[in-house]
C-alpha cells in the first residue's frame, strides 16, 4: 500500500462531507429540509450538523473520507489522494453551509383541503378506499400539497394521542422521507386493543395487509398493525441486537399484546431483521414469521393478487 504521511491523513479527515460536496461535487447536494441535505444519487443518505447517515444501508460517518470509502467503495489511499488532490487545486471553503440551529419542535406539514390525490395513488397500489377513508377520519393519513405536487402524510401518535411522527410519500415520482424531528418510537400504527400485533416495514405495506384481510373476511380483522418506518440492521452477533424503537415503545404502551406477527420484506434485509426480532423478543411473547407469500413485500403481493400494473421499479430502480 502506498505510504501516506499521517499528517496528510489527518488533514483529509478534517473535511466534512457537506464541505467536500459543496466545493467539488455541488450537483450531488440536494436540500431535504431545513439544514438537512441528501445526495442526488442516494436520497436516503442524509447530511446534517457535520454528520451523514445512509439510512437504507445503516452506515454513516462524519468526514468526506468516510463517505468515499463506505459509499463510493474507494480504497483508503485513493480516497485520501482524491480529497487532498482536490484540496491542493482548490482549497475548500464553506460559502453557504447552514449554521447549526437549535432543534425545533416536531410539526406536522400543513393539511390540504382534500385527499383526492392520496386516494388515487393508494387505490392505484391496490389499497381499499374504505381503509384509506378510515385512516383519513382518524387523522393518521392526510394530503399535503406544494404547488401541483401532492404528498401522502402518514402520522404516528403517542399514547396520549399527540402526533410525534410523520412520514411523507409523494403521490407521483419517488419522493419519500420522514418529517424533521419525527420520533420513530411512535411510527404509523392502527391499534385495536388486540392481543395480536402485526409488524411491517412501511405504512403502505401495513395498509396493503389490512386490505388483504378485508378481502378475505370483511370487517372481522381486529389485530393491531404497526409500521417500523423502515427496516433496521441487526448486529453482527444477532443475539446482541436490540428491538426496533417503534416495537419497543408499542409493547410498552400496549401491555395486552401477547402474539407478534412479523411481516417484513421478503429480501435479505427483511429476513435478517425478522431473525433478529425473533432472537431478542422477550419469551413472554409468541412470535410468528409471516413474510408475503410471493413478491418482495405485502404491497407487491396485493398488486399481484389484484392484477394491477404496479411494479417496484416505478418507485425505486435501485437501493438508495
Amino acid at each position: 500500500m502506498p505510504y501516506i504521511d499521517p499528517e496528510v491523513i489527518l488533514e483529509a479527515k478534517k473535511i466534512d462531507l457537506f464541505t467536500y460536496l459543496q466545493n467539488y461535487e455541488p450537483q450531488e447536494l440536494v436540500r431535504f429540509s431545513g439544514n438537512v441535505y441528501c445526495t442526488r444519487t442516494h436520497d436516503s443518505l442524509k447530511i446534517s450538523n457535520g454528520k451523514w447517515c445512509w439510512h437504507s444501508r445503516g452506515i454513516g460517518g462524519r468526514s468526506a473520507l468516510d463517505y468515499l470509502i463506505k459509499v463510493r467503495g474507494m480504497k483508503f489511499t485513493d480516497a485520501v489522494e482524491q480529497i487532498m488532490g482536490r484540496a491542493a487545486t482548490m482549497p475548500p471553503v464553506s460559502l453557504s453551509k447552514p449554521e447549526p440551529k437549535e432543534e425545533t419542535p416536531f410539526t406536522l406539514p400543513q393539511m390540504d383541503n382534500g385527499i383526492a390525490e392520496v386516494e388515487r395513488y393508494l387505490i392505484g397500489r391496490g389499497i381499499s378506499r374504505d381503509i384509506i377513508r378510515c385512516c383519513a377520519d382518524l387523522r393518521i393519513l392526510y394530503q399535503t400539497r406544494n404547488g401541483r405536487y401532492a404528498n401522502a402524510v402518514f402520522v404516528g401518535f403517542d399514547k396520549d394521542k399527540t402526533p410525534r411522527y410523520a412520514t411523507v410519500r409523494g403521490t407521483r415520482g419517488n419522493f419519500k422521507g420522514d418529517v424533521e424531528n419525527s420520533d420513530k418510537r411512535y411510527s404509523f400504527a392502527l391499534p385495536n386493543g388486540s392481543e395480536s400485533l402485526h409488524l411491517f416495514e412501511s405504512s403502505v405495506d401495513l395498509l396493503s395487509f389490512a386490505t388483504l384481510e378485508d378481502m378475505r373476511t370483511p370487517n372481522t380483522f381486529d389485530g393491531d398493525l404497526l409500521s417500523l418506518s423502515g427496516v433496521y440492521k441487526p448486529r453482527k452477533d444477532i443475539k446482541e441486537s436490540t428491538l426496533p424503537p417503534a416495537l419497543t415503545q408499542y409493547l410498552a404502551d400496549h401491555p395486552d399484546v401477547r402474539h407478534v406477527h412479523i411481516h417484513l420484506d421478503n429480501d435479505i434485509a427483511g429476513r435478517q431483521a425478522s431473525a433478529a426480532i425473533i432472537a431478542v423478543l422477550p419469551e413472554q411473547y409468541k412470535v410468528t414469521n409471516e413474510p408475503p407469500p410471493s413478491g418482495k413485500d405485502y404491497n407487491e403481493y396485493l398488486c399481484d393478487r389484484l392484477r394491477l400494473p404496479w411494479t417496484r421499479s416505478k418507485e425505486r430502480s435501485h437501493a438508495r
